[in-house]
Order: structure tokens, then sequence, then C-alpha cells
């Protein structure tokens, strides 16, 4: 199981600058493009009333000005990643994963 912060390096170098954030607080302001980070709830398996597999999972927002996607193709490629939607808010687009890592 990966730490969030092995996450942010994955998303850093995808990304190509350090424009990467990990749950920022409500009005942070963010340089763009950018990734945007939160925690979700875990994949987990039971067997005999304990938990015998763990996946965390995150949910990745890509904020890009660009319409053309490049950024969001990137993510989308990651293994075990699934583009969410697309949206577009204060003239930037969003997409939105599920991953889990």
């Amino acid at each position: 199981m990966a730490d969030w912060r092995e996450l942010q390096t994955l998303l850093i170098e995808l990304l190509g600058s350090k424009n990467v954030y990990f749950q920022p607080p409500s009005g942070y302001l963010m340089s763009y493009p950018a990734i945007v980070f939160t925690r979700k709830t875990p994949n987990r398996r039971f067997a005999g009333d304990s938990v015998y597999f763990r996946l965390s999972c995150y949910e990745v927002t890509v904020i890009d000005p660009s319409p053309d996607g490049l950024i969001a193709n990137k993510v989308e490629q990651l293994p075990y990643c699934a583009h969410d939607r697309h949206f577009k808010k204060d003239n930037l687009n969003h997409d939105t994963f599920t991953l889990y890592f």
C-alpha cells in the first residue's frame, strides 16, 4: 500500500510542475494547470471478520485552462484509474478520476 506522498510525486512527474495539491484548504490560491487529489473510501476485502486486502482510493481532479485534455489523458492512463466526469467552472476545465493507488 503506497503513501499519498508517493502518489503526489508521481503526479508531479506526470504534470511536469509542482502544481499538485493534496487536500488543499478552501480558498487556497493555486497555479494552473494543476492536479488536486483527496482521499476517498478505500477498497477493502473481508474474511473471517478481518480485513485481508486494502487499497487506498483517491479522487484526482485535473484543472486546466486548456480544453484539449492532454494532462487528463495522461492521468487516465494510470493503472486502476477511471474517468468520472468533466465539467467547466470559472473558465477552467475540470476532469475528475477515481484512482486506486
